[in-house]
């Protein structure tokens, strides 16, 4: 199989896109967390922001699946090349589960998920109190996995740029 030597420019202005928004989300949502005075803006912020991040991240599970990503490089160790395989897929998986259980979550609470004004996403699931309080702690969870996943993320990709001075971290910095 021929496989390119850099990500496409769609998987490109993706990833960096859900980068801003990602993290721009976890502080959005760890301020609603501590900040009563801003809490109705900042809810106001993270359910459009959500539901556009679970929108790029199906657009972009498509674009990966459908364009084979370069390949890493030859004499990269084996457990490195599982990691990076297994927290791609983990990150995919959070992108598209985090906004998810977010809007399941307030579906099961009975509150309306209010994009802007007018303009609401149907529930989900069913008002239950019981799958509320099973939702919001594994939400809050994840958003904790997330973060350290993204971190973890981040710090393979300093080290491709910094320390292994590989192709990898240009494969998604630049294009051909």
């Amino acid at each position: 199989m021929n496989r390119p030597r850099h990500f496409n420019l769609l998987a490109r202005v993706l990833h960096w896109s859900m980068a801003v928004a990602i993290l721009a989300m976890l502080f959005v949502g760890a301020a609603m967390v501590v900040s009563l005075r801003h809490r109705e803006f900042l809810l106001d912020l993270h359910r459009p922001l959500g539901l556009a991040i679970l929108l790029l991240a199906i657009v972009r599970l498509g674009n990966r699946l459908l364009n084979a990503p370069p390949p890493l490089p030859a004499d990269l160790p084996r457990i490195q090349v599982w990691a990076a395989t297994a927290s791609h897929w983990a990150l995919y998986a959070l992108m598209l589960a985090m906004p998810l259980i977010g809007w399941a979550m307030l579906s099961a609470g009975g509150y309306p998920i209010v994009l802007f004004d007018g303009v609401n996403l149907p529930a989900i699931l069913p008002h239950s109190p019981a799958m509320y309080g099973f939702l919001r702690p594994l939400h809050g969870v994840l958003a904790y996995v997330l973060f350290f996943t993204i971190l973890a993320h981040l710090g393979a990709a300093l080290y491709h740029a910094w320390v292994r001075r590989d192709e990898v971290f240009g494969q998604m910095a630049k294009g051909d």
